[in-house]
Formats: C-alpha cells, sequence, structure tokens
C-alpha cells in the first residue's frame, strides 16, 4: 500500500555522520530534540554521548542498503518507534521484480512487518533533482552528479520541522583554509578517510559520478539564512547575502 508520511516535529536535530561529532559530548542535547534524524548506518550505540541514542528517522540510501540489514540487531531490531525513508535511483527501486532494493525491502517488510519503511517515490526522487538545478544552476544528470544522502535528509527535514538544529557540518569554505583539523568523514569509522579530502576530491572530479558535497553545503548555508536551520559542532552562521540575493544562485564552481 501506498501511504505517504505523515510526520512533524517542533526541532529536529539532523546528526550528520562526520568525525566532528567525535568527542563533541553532544549526545544529551541531540536527545532533548523533539525528533533526531541519522543517516544510512551511523551507530549510536557506543557513541551515545557524542551522537545521543534516540532516532525518530532514518534515511538511507540505496547503497547502504547491505550495510543496514548487516547491523540490523542494533538498526533495525531495536528501534521500534524509528521511521525509515529509503532513497535510490529508479533502477534499484523499480516495482517490477527487477529493482533489488525494493525486493530487499519488500522482503524486510515482510520479515519485520512492524518497521515504519517508506521509499522515496519517483516523482519525488525528480522533484529533488529539480530543487539542485534551481539552486545551483547545475544540471545533476549532465553534470555527472550523486545528490548526497545529506541533500535528501536535509530536504526531507525540511518538510518534517520547524527548527532543524544540524550537528557536525562544516560550512563550506572549511576545507579551502589551509588551518582545518583533520577529522575522520565517519565518526564510526575512525581510521577511514579524511573528511576534507573525501569531500574536495568529489567535488573537483569530472569523471564518473560523484557526490558534490561542499556545492551542496553552500545551499544548505544560503537556505540558513532565511529558514530556521541552525549549525552545531562545530557553530557557524551563514555569511550574510551580499546584496539582495536571492536563493536560487550559483556558487562558486569547484575547486575554485
Amino acid at each position: 500500500t501506498v501511504t505517504s508520511l505523515k510526520m512533524h516535529c517542533g526541532t529536529c536535530a539532523l546528526v550528520t555522520s562526520s568525525g566532528q561529532l567525535t568527542g563533541s559530548k553532544r549526545g544529551q542535547e541531540i536527545d532533548r530534540s523533539e525528533c533526531v534524524i541519522r543517516m544510512n548506518d551511523a551507530p549510536s550505540v557506543r557513541h551515545q554521548q557524542d551522537v545521543g541514542q534516540r532516532t525518530s528517522l532514518r534515511v538511507i540510501a540505496h547503497s547502504s542498503l547491505q550495510r543496514v540489514l548487516q547491523s540490523r540487531q542494533e538498526l533495525l531490531n531495536a528501534s521500534q518507534d524509528t521511521v525509515f525513508i529509503f532513497w535510490g535511483p529508479s533502477s534499484c527501486m523499480r516495482r517490477d521484480g527487477k529493482g533489488h532494493v525494493y525486493n530487499n525491502l519488500r522482503l524486510l517488510n515482510q520479515l519485520l512487518p512492524k518497521l515504519k519503511v517508506y521509499i522515496i517515490s519517483r516523482i519525488k526522487m525528480l522533484n529533488f533533482d529539480e530543487l539542485f538545478k534551481k539552486e545551483t544552476g547545475i544540471d545533476r544528470k549532465s553534470s555527472n552528479s550523486w545528490l548526497s544522502t545529506g541533500w535528501f535528509t536535509m530536504s526531507i527535514a525540511l518538510e518534517l520541522c520547524d527548527r532543524i538544529n544540524v550537528y557536525g557540518m562544516v560550512p563550506p569554505d572549511f576545507c579551502r583554509s589551509s588551518s582545518h583539523p583533520s577529522v575522520p568523514y565517519h565518526y564510526y569509522e575512525p581510521s577511514g578517510p579524511d573528511e576534507c579530502s573525501m569531500y574536495l576530491s568529489h567535488e573537483r572530479s569530472r569523471r564518473g559520478s560523484h557526490h558534490r558535497f561542499i556545492t551542496e553545503k553552500t545551499v544548505f548555508a544560503n537556505w540558513a539564512r532565511t529558514l530556521n536551520i541552525h549549525f552545531y559542532q562545530p557553530d557557524w552562521e551563514p555569511a550574510a547575502a551580499i546584496g539582495a540575493m536571492n536563493s536560487s544562485y550559483t556558487p562558486a564552481p569547484a575547486g575554485s
């Protein structure tokens, strides 16, 4: 059955998966929010002090489904009240038996019928593409860009939350300063790749499909000028808009 998600929160904590959160001790503050939003397979077990332990909504990429299933004891079985939203390209979400992610989710639904699982519809996916183009002037497909789980999560949070407190998201120019501290891309993979190296290599790459992490952050910073979005860990505010810039401006090209 197709039902649309009816969820509304006053204050949301949008918890990124960034190594910026390691040692932050933000857990209690995060858990005091009305709703806590997490991404992909980012765990709270063993990291509660920094990232909290409640999860109201988890937004998961098609590419993270297997990892979520591997951690199902922790992420699925223990989460009676969590809503799960899965996103993916139409090729893996199709419902004619050929969409492998959709097939897995149907199976999951049979195994754990109480689980609240939603998928982003094809139409909604196209809307998110349009939003990216409107805000950046960049066509996602022709520029070989993949929208990140962060893009979907922030866009969904804007629909569900009156106020969004984002934890662990750096400002758009953070990685371009020579003095930025080096932190892992994921707080739960301390020996994994460096966050800024990951952002810069994806942002600048022209071959193959890549996330445009810094372009996305430029859009988020722009939204935060007029919408109720606030950034913590690191704590920052977007620079005031120069002149009467509207929300659909083109950020500086990657790597500039």
